[in-house]
């Protein structure tokens, strides 16, 4: 049974990975002094305030507030999950991700796990049916005249399922509980009026494997007539269509030789081009592209080429690609369309005129800011004032939605050239303004009363920053029972770097991801406490004495309010009031100082 990934891993594989590599490779770092900087990739901006921290493993943006470890940076700018991203980082470094066992695993993967196996079980029994069924004459016949070979389909793994309601039900002989897990597989449909059927039945099947190489789910065409003519799985917990795109493991080494992906509709299409010598092809799953595909693609290779029909049904689809592409548009990347004759597919195209021009017909692709452009053009007569007013209008919200960056500034310089508006600095301002999403917009700072942190929050700021200071720091009365919010996550830090004190600030804020205090302390780890280096330790001494004044007051007040004191309490009162009084420091000014008036201070101690 799969479980979650030990801590330990997680602490090792900070070691190993180096955080600038990672960054530097998604947004080109420059080096300033002992850390690198960009312009922040969260955010627009003209001048640099996102610094890499290579000591700390850590990155912050000084603008819009972005931070975490090199895990948080993919979770943030590839949009991927928590296990991804350090499936990311561990495949970089050559490690394996072991696995805890037990009652800490989430019931959730042990499903996944009886589920891929059932997928991973029926592509088995599909392969061998394409073999040995009576029926799948129909099926060979049809691959072989599209072109297929048999060292194709053995490639592929293509499969057939029988034309029988039951083939698969029959074969795996599940009991009740079985049924069930097959239907969350997606491998058979349930009766209205009782009981299942296979859910695909007198088709070529098509395994469907995510990035891992796992078969989640099937396509499957159908060979005699009938409707649909493609059906694919269902939505199941280990397959989302949005996420996944048919044949992109088996073409992973082929879009990174070629340096682009390029993208098609069908299954038969990227058969098609793979049995031409054309292995960097991949398709959809009868949905359009989703953010989710391209942030896939762009893992592999920097140029995705959308190749689509010339008709009306291969225009509206590319421009809902291209409105999707825009959003994924960081500097580096390239997305082109390429349009092939009306009555055309891949297929035929290939088949009719062969590999070379088909691949020269790739590289010819339209770049997607001239696809923008023409496709606003329509909408409006750019020969006309009126138009170009109309025009600049159409065209701010779909240039706002690019993410900032070097791209963005030339859509935008190219939209003043087809609307011969000079001042381009008035449609960036314009642009900027709309946004497109909040998401590119920095958040509006809190006041300084609001910015301000307790004296919990300045010590784990320290620490976080400077593990090493937990050398320095002495014990602190009465942190343990103290009713503060920061006292838990503080007590937890020092019990971290008391056993472990060479853990890097990524490797510490890792280790509470999974709390409510992760993004407390992720802000806290780059936050600009103005400590100069030379102060750090007398600073946190200072720091450490105020907080436990603060425990210290907080005791004695509680102690003072309660009816009635028994003799322990009593005697914790009298130890408590003479260590306040040996402890009064001259910490007047220190940033979030608790001292308050003596009046209160004294309270009750007569």
């Amino acid at each position: 049974m799969a479980g979650k990934i030990p801590q330990s891993f997680i602490d090792e594989l900070l070691q190993r990975v180096d955080i600038v590599d990672v960054i530097d490779r998604r947004v080109p770092l420059k080096k300033a002094g002992k850390d690198y900087q960009a312009r922040c990739p969260f955010h627009d901006e003209k001048t640099p305030s996102f610094t890499v921290s290579q000591a700390k493993q850590f990155y912050h943006c000084f603008g819009c507030g972005a931070n975490g470890s090199a895990i948080g940076f993919l979770m943030q700018y590839e949009h991927m999950e928590f296990p991804e991203a350090v499936e990311e980082l561990a495949q970089g470094v050559g490690l394996s991700i072991p696995r805890e066992q037990g009652s800490t695993a989430p019931r959730e993967r042990e499903d996944h796990g009886a589920l891929l196996a059932l997928i991973d079980r029926a592509s088995s029994f599909y392969r061998d049916r394409l073999r040995n069924d009576p029926g799948a004459k129909t099926a060979v016949d049809y691959l072989k005249g599209r072109g297929v070979s048999g060292e194709l389909a053995r490639r592929f793994e293509l499969g057939f399922a029988p034309a029988r309601w039951n083939a698969l039900i029959e074969a795996f002989a599940p009991d009740e509980r079985g049924l069930a897990a097959m239907e969350r597989a997606g491998l058979v449909t349930r009766r209205e009026g009782g009981g299942y059927y296979d859910r695909f039945r007198a088709r070529i099947v098509f395994p469907i494997r995510d990035h891992r190489g796992r078969a989640v789910a099937f396509g499957g065409r159908i060979v005699d007539a009938g409707e649909p003519k493609y059906l694919n799985s269902p939505e199941t917990p280990i397959f989302h269509k949005g996420s996944e795109l048919y044949g992109l493991f088996a073409a992973r080494d082929g879009i990174r030789e070629a340096g682009r992906a390029i993208v098609v509709e069908g299954y038969m299409d990227v058969l098609a081009l793979a049995q031409h010598g054309i292995g960097n092809a991949v398709a959809t799953l009868g949905t359009a592209t989703t953010p989710r595909h391209l942030h896939r693609l762009f893992r592999v290779a920097p140029h995705v080429v959308f190749c689509f029909d010339g008709d009306r049904a291969g225009r509206e689809a590319a421009r809902k690609a291209m409105e999707v592409a825009l959003t994924e548009m960081r500097d580096g990347r390239e997305v082109s369309f390429l349009f092939l004759p009306e009555g055309e597919d891949p297929d035929d195209f290939v088949r009719g005129r062969g590999a070379r021009e088909f691949e020269d017909a790739v590289r010819a692709a339209r770049p997607l800011d001239e696809l923008l452009f023409e496709s606003l053009s329509e909408r409006t007569d750019v020969g006309r004032a009126d138009g170009q007013a109309r025009l600049m209008e159409l065209a701010r919200p779909l240039i706002g939605s690019i993410p900032p960056g070097s791209y963005r500034e030339i859509v935008i310089r190219r939209l003043a050239e087809r609307t011969g508006f000079d001042d381009t600095r008035y449609l960036e301002d314009m642009i900027r303004a709309t946004g497109a999403t909040t998401a590119t917009r920095a958040p509006p700072r809190p006041s300084a009363a609001a910015r301000r942190p307790s004296p919990l929050a300045y010590l784990i700021s320290l620490l976080l920053q400077h593990p090493e200071l937990i050398a320095a720091l002495p014990g602190v009365e009465g942190l343990e029972t103290l009713d503060h919010p920061a006292a838990q996550p503080l007590v937890r830090l020092i019990g971290m770097l008391r056993a472990e004190p060479t853990l890097s600030t990524a490797a510490l804020v890792e280790r509470f991801r999974d709390t409510p205090h992760h993004e407390r302390l992720e802000k806290l780890a780059g936050w600009n406490h103005r400590i100069v280096e030379g102060r750090l330790e007398e600073t946190l001494v200072q720091y450490a004495a105020n907080v436990e004044r603060l425990a210290i007051d907080s005791s004695i007040d509680r102690l003072l309010g309660k009816q009635g004191l028994d003799e322990a309490e009593k005697a914790d009162l009298k130890r408590l009031l003479k260590l306040q009084a040996s402890r009064r420091l001259d910490v007047a000014g220190l940033p979030g100082d608790v001292s308050r008036p003596a009046s209160r201070r004294n309270r009750g101690h007569s």
